[in-house]
């Protein structure tokens, strides 16, 4: 257009640089800014609506002051900076997480005499929300409703009752329901949502179920989505019952469950141990068209590793190389265009490790590695624990040592090693390795004493495990049920002395 002769007017070329900043998905700012300064060199003389579009191509490269500075240039040329050009600003500061500047750049738009949009508004409403300033939102909020350009819409409530929500500020949330309700606002599914959300994190599940009731009551009718998360709370809540009955009255009301309610609901028979239940789940979605995925298989494996039901399900792979089982889920899952991750992996290995075929979980394992997994440092401390429990400590050291070369140990690995020290009684390579945790850079935790002082208590090394006690006592780490159980054997040893026997106690009373 520059070649052009006469050349075309400002008017045009803002058109051309509107244009360009429209295109997606990373719209060329930078090239926008170029452009004008050709414009200007040209002789080209900028209107508001350049200045405008200027601003916003600093403002979206988080070059605020630069927009902010474009102001005085507007007032220099003799233009009114309206309140498109402002609440470009204002975009600008937002989306620089630079609220306080945005929030007085709004008030002086309203002593300008200018009005903000209700676009201003909501672009404030939700960076103040998603930077966690409730009190910010409420106070803009009041100062809306004083301007009187606008009363706030029902987009507005939901915003900052979903902020006050997801900061378990549910009183202040239900306060503001009720003011909507008093203004004429209608609350829609979104607030019905997000208030029963908030009221499932906080426990209260009879509130949750009685706004449940109102939003039915109200004819508002619940989404695919609330219905998912209505079942995926009862579930984590071990309310899998109700989590069901929620399910059949979804499907009487016409809604088609998704995947993430199949998922929800799956999980939660998992959970339980009704591994029947989910196996005829996952046969109904996959009959009515739902295609399961990784999250579904993990839900499976997990419960039936720990309903020790690995005979009946993925870990046939541990009965005579079979692979029936495991290799018709895993075939199921590429049917489905899915690979099994190394979480999917870890938690069959866990599961035979747990019933003490250690073994089969080592061919699994290459099995694994064939498929292009790599195993992580989780697959490993799996591995390691499983020989330790079969007493095949030389083993665990093997993969142990192969961490350290790698840099990989954690202290879950220190953990295992230490027990499986403690279980053969090697007490002393116990204590070494607790010496030399903090000197390799990780900290012993609470389960790594626990541990270690059963171990020397077992072993009848109750001079050592007192002084573990107490330096686990000004770590601040509390005593697990098995622990407490040693201790409480120990009050009746007269050879321990009575500020031990103290000691001893205040885990008691803990």
């Amino acid at each position: 257009m520059k070649l052009i002769r006469p050349l075309p007017g400002i008017i045009d070329f803002n058109m051309l640089l509107s244009s360009i900043c429209k295109i997606k998905p990373h719209p060329p700012f930078s090239t926008v800014i170029s452009l004008y300064r050709q414009l200007l060199f040209l002789g080209l003389r900028p209107n508001d609506y350049s200045l405008t579009i200027l601003a916003n191509c600093y403002c979206r490269l988080g070059n605020v002051h630069f927009g902010l500075s474009l102001l005085a240039f507007t007032f220099k040329l003799g233009y009114q900076p309206d309140v498109v050009t402002f609440t470009t600003l204002i975009n600008g500061f937002i989306h620089s997480n630079q609220f306080e500047k945005a929030v007085r750049l709004l008030d002086k738009i309203v002593k300008l005499g200018l009005q903000p949009t209700l676009v201003t508004y909501g672009s404030m409403f939700k960076g103040l929300c998603r930077s966690g300033d409730n009190a910010g939102a409420l106070k803009l909020l009041r100062n809306m409703e004083s301007y009187g350009h606008f009363m706030p819409n029902v987009v507005i409530y939901n915003t900052i009752i979903d902020s006050l929500c997801k900061d378990q500020l549910l009183p202040q949330a239900l306060h503001l329901f009720k003011e909507m309700k008093v203004k004429g606002i209608s609350p829609n599914v979104v607030t019905y949502t997000t208030l029963i959300r908030g009221m499932f994190t906080l426990g209260q599940l009879k509130e949750a179920q009685e706004m449940l009731t109102e939003m039915l009551r109200n004819n508002i009718t619940p989404t695919t989505e609330t219905y998912s998360m209505l079942i995926d709370m009862y579930c984590k809540d071990g309310k899998v019952g109700e989590a069901r009955d929620i399910f059949v009255h979804m499907i009487e009301r016409g809604f088609v469950p998704n995947i993430i309610t199949y998922n929800a609901l799956l999980d939660g028979y998992c959970l339980r141990g009704e591994m029947d239940e989910a196996r005829k789940l996952m046969n109904l979605m996959v009959e009515n068209g739902c295609k399961p995925n990784v999250v579904t298989y993990s839900s499976l494996i997990n419960g039936y590793c720990k309903s020790k039901r690995i005979d009946r399900a993925l870990d046939a792979l541990c009965k005579d190389n079979q692979l029936k089982l495991a290799h018709q889920f895993f075939k199921e899952m590429e049917a489905h265009g899915l690979k099994p991750d190394v979480i999917t992996w870890n938690s069959l290995l866990d599961g035979m490790c747990r019933n003490a075929q250690i073994d089969k979980a080592v061919a699994t394992v290459k099995e694994m590695e064939s498929t292009g997994m790599v195993p992580n440092t989780i697959t490993y401390s799996i591995l390691m624990d499983g020989f330790c429990e079969a007493n095949r400590l030389r083993e665990a050291l093997d993969i142990f040592s192969f961490l350290t070369t790698k840099g990989l140990l954690d202290v879950r690995a220190y953990n295992i090693m230490i027990k499986g020290f403690c279980k053969e009684g090697l007490l002393a390579k116990a204590d070494e390795l607790l010496k030399n945790m903090e000197d390799n850079g990780c900290f012993p935790d609470e389960c790594t004493f626990n541990t270690i002082i059963r171990g020397f208590i077992d072993g009848k090394d109750i001079s050592r495990a007192l002084e573990l006690v107490r330096l686990m006592r000004i770590k601040e780490f509390a005593a697990d049920n098995h622990t407490i159980s040693s201790f409480v054997g120990l009050l009746t040893d007269p050879n321990i002395d009575d500020a031990d026997k103290d000691l001893l106690k205040k885990f008691l009373e803990n």
